[in-house]
C-alpha cells in the first residue's frame, strides 16, 4: 500500500473552456466548492490560461497543473512547452501520457523522455496508463505492464517519491462510458502495485501514488477512493462544474 496522504484529485480541463473570463469563473468556484475538504486539488487548464490563473490560486490548497510538456529543455521546436517554462507560469504538476495524446500517436519511448525529463526539474509527473479494451484471457493485463515498464524505462527510482500513476482504461472514458467497478479497481490498483514492486522494489515502489480516471461523477467518486483503495481521482468533464467536481472532491476527501 501506499502510504498515507491526502488524497489528490486531479481535475483535467482538456481544451476547455473557451475563454479565459471562463477559466477564471470555474477556477474560482472551484477554489469556493472545495474549500475545507481534506484533500490535494490540482487543477490543469489549458497552458495560454495558467499565468493568469496562478494570480488566484492558494499555494497550501490548490496547485496547477499542465496537460503536456516536451523533453527537450529548449532549441527549436516549435509549439512546444518546456518544463523551466511550465514552473515560470506556476505548475508544479504536469499530466503526461494522457490516453488522447497516446491516440495522436505518442509512443511509451516518447512518454518515459517526458516523465524524466519533468521529474528531473522537480516537477510532480501524473503518468497516465490503461488498456484499451479487455478480452478474456487477460492479455491486456500484458499489455498493461508493458506500458508501464516502457513508459517508465530509464526514469531512476529516486524520482519514485513525485511519480503518481494514473490508470485510465479507455474504454470507461468518455461520456456515455462507465467507469470500472469499485472491486475491479481495487484489483486493479493491486495489479499496478505489485508491477511498480517489480520495477523499482522497496520503499521506491511504496511511494507511488496510484489514482483513478475514467468516468468519475459525484455518485462513484466515495467509492472508486476507498472501495477502489486508490489515493485519488483524475476527473475530465466533470471538473468543468464546480460544484459537481465540488462534490467529488468532497466524497474522495471523507474518512
Amino acid at each position: 500500500m501506499a502510504k498515507k496522504t491526502k488524497k489528490i484529485i486531479v481535475a483535467n480541463w482538456k481544451m476547455n473552456p473557451g475563454t479565459l473570463h471562463e477559466a477564471e469563473e470555474i477556477f474560482m468556484g472551484i477554489k469556493k466548492e472545495t474549500k475545507g475538504a481534506d484533500a490535494k486539488v490540482v487543477i490543469c487548464p489549458p497552458f495560454v490560461y495558467m499565468n493568469e490563473l496562478k494570480r488566484l490560486f492558494m499555494k497550501d490548497r490548490l496547485s496547477l497543473g499542465a496537460q503536456n510538456v516536451s523533453h527537450e529543455a529548449k532549441g527549436a521546436f516549435t509549439g512546444e512547452i518546456s518544463t523551466e517554462m511550465l514552473q515560470t507560469v506556476g505548475a508544479d504538476y504536469v499530466i503526461i501520457g494522457h490516453s488522447e495524446r497516446r491516440a495522436m500517436g505518442e509512443s511509451d519511448e516518447l512518454i518515459a523522455k517526458k516523465t524524466a525529463a519533468a521529474l528531473r526539474a522537480g516537477l510532480s509527473v501524473i503518468l497516465c496508463v490503461g488498456e484499451k479494451e479487455r478480452d478474456e484471457q487477460g492479455a491486456y493485463l500484458g499489455l498493461l505492464k508493458k506500458q508501464m515498464s516502457e513508459s517508465l524505462a530509464g526514469v531512476p527510482k529516486r524520482y519514485a517519491e513525485n511519480l503518481i500513476v494514473a490508470y485510465e482504461p479507455i474504454w470507461a472514458i468518455g461520456k456515455g462510458n462507465e467507469a470500472i467497478d469499485a472491486h475491479g479497481l481495487h484489483q486493479m490498483t493491486i495489479f499496478i502495485r505489485k508491477h511498480l514492486i517489480d520495477i523499482y522494489k522497496g520503499v521506491a515502489a511504496s511511494s507511488v501514488r496510484i489514482i483513478y480516471g475514467g468516468s468519475v461523477n459525484p455518485d462513484n467518486a466515495g467509492a472508486m477512493v476507498h472501495e477502489g483503495e486508490v489515493d485519488g481521482l483524475l476527473v475530465g468533464r466533470e471538473s468543468l462544474s464546480p460544484e459537481r467536481f465540488g462534490l467529488i472532491v468532497k466524497a474522495s476527501a471523507k474518512k
